[in-house]
Parts: C-alpha cells; sequence; structure tokens
C-alpha cells in the first residue's frame, strides 16, 4: 500500500543527517550519488571536527581500548564515509574489518555494526547482503531508523519496488528528517510522481540546518530539475549546494552537466576536469569522455575511459561489484557482446528497472532485438518519466519496425529531457525526424 503521498503532507519535520546508503538518481547512467553516511547513533564527529579527525580519534581510542565494540563499529562506518567522500575504495576492506571486529565483540547485539556492515555492502554493491544486514539489525532494534535507510537503498537496488516503498515509509514514521524524504522523492520520482518528489524534497530542505544536508538538499532538487529538462533552474540549485558546501563534489559534477546542456562546455569541461581530479568516480569519468567525444575530442575521451577502466579494477580489487557501470560503457563504446555478457550476470543479482534498461540496451547493440524489447518494457514498468529509458526503448522499436511506437518513445525522450545526453540527445532528434516525428 502506497501511503507516502498522504504521509509527505502531513508529517512533521525534524532535522537529521541523510542516513548510510545512496540514491541512484541518475537514471542514465548506473553510479549512484550516495548519501551522507551519519555515525552511528546519530552522533556527530567529535568536538565537530572533521570527518579524517574522526576517523583518527577513534583508531587512537581503539587502540588504548581494543574491546570497544561501539568504537570500532563508529570507525567502519567512517570509513564507508571515506571511501564515499574520496572515491577510494580502499577504505572499504577497513570498513569490513572494523565492523566485524565490532561484531564479534557484542555477536548478538550490535544493531550499529549490522548497519555499518549493510551501508558498505550497499556501497559495494552487495545489494542482497545489505538488505539481509538491515533485517538482522532490524530485528534486533525495530526502532533503528539507520537501518531502514540502508534496507530501502538496498530493496530499491535489487528491484524489490513494494518492498522498496515499505521501508522508506517506515524509515518516515520513524524520522521524517532529510533521510527519509530524500528517499521518498526518489521513490515518488520512480513511480512517475515527480511533483510529489519535488515536495518531498522541499520538506527535506525546509528541515535541514547543516550546511552538508541543505547542500544534499540543493543537489537532489538540481536532480530533479534536470532530469525534467530544465538545466537553467537546475543550474541554480547546483550553485546553491556548493554556496552550502563549496567540497560536495556531486554538485560540482551536477553543475558541469547543465552547464554541457546549456552550451557552456568550456565551463562544463572545467568543472568535470575539477570534480574527477578530487572524486574520480566512474560516472564522472564516463560523462567527462562523453563530453569530449561529442565536441569531437577523442584523444581526450579515450584518456577518461581509460582511467574509468583502471578505477573499476581498483573498486572490484576491494571488493566493489559494478557490472552495470561496465556494461554500460561496453554498450555503448566497447564490446556489445561483453556488455551482454557481464548484464547478464547483473541481471541475475538484482533486477531494478536501471539494470532491465541496460541490458536491453546491450542487447541492442548487439542485434538481438526481439531480446532487447522486453527488458526495453520492464525498465518502464514503474511510469518513471526517464528520457534515457524513453530514447533506447524508441531506438529498439525502430530497429524492429515499429515506427510509431518508436516516434512516440523518441518523442517522448526529447520532451523529457531534451539535453539528456550529449552523444545520444543529438541522435535522438535525428532519428525522430527520420521518422516524420518532432519532440
Amino acid at each position: 500500500m502506497r501511503r507516502l503521498p498522504l504521509l509527505l503532507t502531513t508529517a512533521a519535520l525534524c532535522g537529521g543527517l541523510v542516513a548510510f546508503g545512496g540514491l541512484d538518481r541518475a537514471g542514465h547512467r548506473a553510479a549512484a550519488p550516495p548519501a551522507t553516511t551519519v555515525r552511528p547513533g546519530g552522533a556527530p564527529a567529535p568536538g565537530g571536527g572533521t570527518l579524517a579527525q574522526a576517523i583518527s580519534a577513534d583508531q587512537q581510542r581503539l587502540r588504548e581500548i581494543p574491546t570497544d565494540a561501539a568504537g570500532w563499529a563508529r570507525l567502519g562506518a567512517e570509513y564507508v564515509e571515506q571511501a564515499r567522500i574520496t572515491a577510494d575504495a580502499s577504505y572499504y576492506p577497513k570498513a569490513d574489518d572494523a565492523l566485524h571486529r565490532s561484531l564479534g565483540l557484542q555477536p548478538d547485539a550490535d544493531t550499529e555494526a549490522l548497519t555499518g556492515l549493510g551501508a558498505l555492502d550497499n556501497a559495494r554493491h552487495r545489494f542482497a547482503d545489505a538488505r539481509d544486514a538491515a533485517q538482522r539489525a532490524l530485528a534486533q532494534a525495530p526502532l533503528h531508523w539507520q537501518a531502514y535507510a540502508v534496507l530501502a537503498d538496498a530493496r530499491t537496488q535489487l528491484g524489490d519496488d513494494a518492498g522498496a516503498t515499505e521501508a522508506v515509509q517506515q524509515l518516515l514514521d520513524h524520522h521524517p528528517g532529510t533521510a527519509s524524504f530524500t528517499r521518498a522523492a526518489y521513490d515518488l520520482e520512480q513511480h512517475g510522481h515527480p511533483d510529489q518528489a519535488r515536495a518531498a524534497l522541499q520538506q527535506a530542505l525546509d528541515g535541514a540546518y547543516d550546511p552538508g544536508d541543505r547542500a544534499f538538499c540543493h543537489h537532489q532538487i538540481a536532480e530533479l530539475e534536470r532530469n525534467a529538462g530544465h538545466p537553467d533552474q537546475a543550474l541554480a540549485d547546483y550553485r546553491q549546494a556548493l554556496t552550502d558546501d563549496p567540497g560536495y563534489s556531486p554538485a560540482l559534477a551536477g553543475k558541469a552537466r547543465v552547464e554541457a546542456a546549456l552550451g557552456d562546455t568550456a565551463a562544463a569541461l572545467a568543472d568535470y576536469t575539477g570534480v574527477v581530479a578530487r572524486v574520480p568516480q566512474p560516472q564522472y569519468l564516463l560523462e567527462l569522455g562523453e563530453l569530449q567525444e561529442s565536441l569531437g575530442h577523442l584523444d581526450q575521451a579515450r584518456e577518461q575511459y581509460r582511467l574509468l577502466a583502471a578505477e573499476q579494477q581498483l573498486a572490484a580489487a576491494n571488493g566493489v561489484v559494478d557490472d552495470l557501470t561496465i556494461g554500460q560503457y561496453q554498450a555503448d563504446h566497447g564490446d556489445a557482446g561483453q556488455a551482454v555478457t557481464v548484464l547478464r550476470a547483473e541481471w541475475q543479482r538484482r533486477q531494478n528497472v536501471l539494470v532491465a534498461d541496460a541490458l536491453g540496451w546491450a542487447l541492442h547493440r548487439r542485434g538481438d532485438d526481439d531480446q532487447a524489447l522486453p527488458l526495453a518494457e520492464q525498465a518502464g514498468r514503474l511510469g518513471w518519466h526517464n528520457a534515457l529509458f524513453s530514447y533506447h526503448r524508441g531506438e529498439i522499436e525502430r530497429s524492429l519496425g515499429r515506427t510509431a511506437d518508436a516516434r512516440d518513445h523518441l518523442a517522448e525522450a526529447l520532451r523529457t529531457d531534451p539535453y539528456f545526453s550529449p552523444l545520444l540527445a543529438p541522435a535522438a532528434r535525428t532519428a525522430l525526424a527520420a521518422l516524420g516525428g518532432t519532440p
């Protein structure tokens, strides 16, 4: 039962950091801009210091008191957050060790460590393990709201749409703050309710007082505007996010995306270069490479793709499973057969709409349109207004000779967001014109 729209109009707000886990808002790419991690129990860093200072303080404490289970759980959560901030996957094995040390000290009553493990598993794209860890945490402490955040993220990624909505509702019921309203917004957007999603994000922003929380909220509002084809408004919100927190890398990457959409490619290249120097996430490297390719800078594009492959290898060496991103890259820029292989493996692990879209597109690129179309149809099952999904489906239908359907979906892609990709949006316009259609 979907109670989200009703609750969003009536729940009281309270402040709070965004919890463990990640929202996959991008739609056109797999890598999710992860939400900020809270320390176990929602406690701030000691003395209000930086994350690095908190890590150093906890490391020192644990050298002195190695039997402090809560300290190990806290340190593990901090390592997960440090990996997010720096895109340095070498923190994941450290987090795994710390969290398991905590569990070894309190195997039957360590809700914080189990929640931390769930966050770690989400970060490593081991979503079934994340779900299981969150459920174990909630079995110990049914009111532990951070575990509901982990559970919502895991179920979303697994394609358990009803279960994800249920977990978001539980999170709203137990902790109506930034973590819950931003997740509710994503759930609503995925189910085709962008206006209600925007209202949820505004409620999150109204209750956010920490600069990092406000930056996160403005960034999510900007993402919603960008995905709806409103780059000017999105740019204003990305800039506001960077005013709230100048170091918030996802907002800088978003700013680069809309600068490219608005034709300011010099600014877009400068911002992308800045963000990949700071946080070399595969998503950002791929986007910069595609922008360079769209501008005819093929050597620079190939360098970004080379760096992407290197980052993927480093992530895999530290326990991250990310066949979705590499499959998307291979489908558009490499070996479509390899894309199908890795994306089928990903589909076995999680059957969400992003994987359905990516696998369908890879099959199309390999020439298997009869297999591709059912997956493209599955990608649209929730009603998400997603320009890339519509473009992919339209091209598959065009290849199958389903001209009217293809025309409708290509036009829908360009109505939803005329700037959805520097490479594919022009291709969509060309294909639509060839079919005698207009956006």
